[in-house]
């Protein structure tokens, strides 16, 4: 990280917590990490991952694409200009709306099944994804390309929907898969590309192959962009990519303030924020990096829970900190991607605003919700 802890404990200070911090030469670090390993493949960012205009708009700036699953999020990739190419939707069950902008909008469709095929506009572009039925390394909620996923076509099915695009006056780009998100084990990617290869006599050359994303933080990217430009070779195809996470989620941390502490069967740290600030804990046991901003030279093991009513509100377990004390500011790591673009309202909770950090300072990006702005579409 290389936001100064003087300069988080002052965004604490002056922009109150629970707050989400991001450090823009993190982002951009992580990019260049992208494209150092998949070379001249086209890189769309999946927009879910954290969809804050500011972010999308420095993205869309250095030459990057967006893969949309909502209404909302074809909204946002307008409003910053993206359109035509640039442009993917995707999701298992696209609404009328979706179709409508993403046609208007010149995007590339994601098929995930046959019946799909007469719901696009006419005369669409269109890949298909492929549900490679692997057991990968990651939660099951996270595990998109597992035999019981809702998620793509069969490999029989992929060559079929392929010819009823053709057949229907859609242009058939190529191939898509993406086998899951904190993928631990880059051989997951290489037996999931592998799959997909066996379908090159079937299929033919095909002009795109999409190969997604969900790398985890520490993953290989080398070799598994090696495998990947393997794969589209085999088809004659260009590369695409769809990192979320990896782009964004070394580049957040959300900060909060001890409230208290309580030792019962275990020992406690209560904190500001919680499972409506940040539900990859309880969601999926997503295991975050804390950093305590302050000293002491007593130290114990804790556990970090939030303020909701709730038993899974906890954000995480036995971590090691110094003596904690009311107004004490902790940073969870690793926080960019499904925190803030996860939080909630519920329990009438105001969502926190989000700071940019660049070039030494603090930019607003996102002011912090009121309880009026919580309520307003209800009045």
């Amino acid at each position: 990280m290389s936001i100064p802890p003087d300069a988080l404990l002052d965004a604490a200070d002056t922009h109150g917590t629970p707050l989400y911090v991001y450090d823009a030469s993190e982002l951009d670090a992580a990019l260049a990490r992208v494209r150092a390993a998949f070379g001249d493949a086209r890189v769309y960012y999946a927009m879910k991952a954290n969809p804050n205009l500011t972010l999308l708009r420095r993205l869309h700036g250095a030459g990057v694409g967006f893969e949309c699953v909502s209404a909302g999020e074809i909204a946002r990739a307008e409003h910053i200009g993206a359109r035509g190419t640039q442009l993917l939707v995707n999701g298992p069950a696209k609404s009328d709306a979706e179709y409508a902008a993403g046609a208007r909008l010149g995007a590339t469709f994601i098929v995930d099944r046959e019946e799909e095929v007469r719901l696009l506009p006419p005369s669409s572009r269109a890949l298909v994804r492929v549900n490679p039925a692997l057991a990968v390394s990651t939660h099951d909620h996270l595990a998109t390309g597992a035999a019981g996923s809702k998620f793509g076509v069969t490999l029989d099915q992929a060559p079929l929907v392929l010819d009823a695009l053709r057949v229907a006056g859609h242009t058939a780009v190529g191939l898509h898969v993406h086998i899951g998100s904190a993928i631990r084990d880059a051989g997951d990617f290489t037996a999931a590309f592998g799959r997909l290869i066996e379908l090159r006599d079937v299929t033919g050359p095909l002009a795109v192959l999409d190969a997604g994303g969900g790398w985890g933080l520490e993953a290989d990217l080398a070799g598994i962009a090696l495998e990947a430009q393997r794969a589209a070779h085999a088809f004659g195809a260009e590369l695409w990519v769809e990192p979320g996470r990896y782009l964004v989620a070394r580049a957040g941390h959300l900060l909060t303030r001890v409230v208290g502490t309580k030792r019962t069967g275990r020992n406690f740290v209560l904190v500001d924020a919680g499972m409506t600030e940040l539900l990859r804990p309880m969601l999926y046991g997503a295991v975050h990096p804390v950093m305590a901003l302050w000293d002491a030279s007593e130290r114990s093991r804790w556990d970090i829970a939030g303020p909701a009513c709730e038993s899974g509100d906890v954000l995480a377990r036995d971590v090691d900190l110094p003596r904690p004390e009311r107004g004490q500011v902790l940073a969870f790591g690793d926080a960019g991607a499904y925190g803030a673009a996860m939080s909630s309202s519920y329990l009438t909770r105001s969502r926190p605003a989000e700071l940019l950090w660049q070039d030494g300072d603090w930019s607003v990006i996102r002011r912090r919700e009121t309880p009026l702005d919580v309520w307003a579409a209800e009045e």
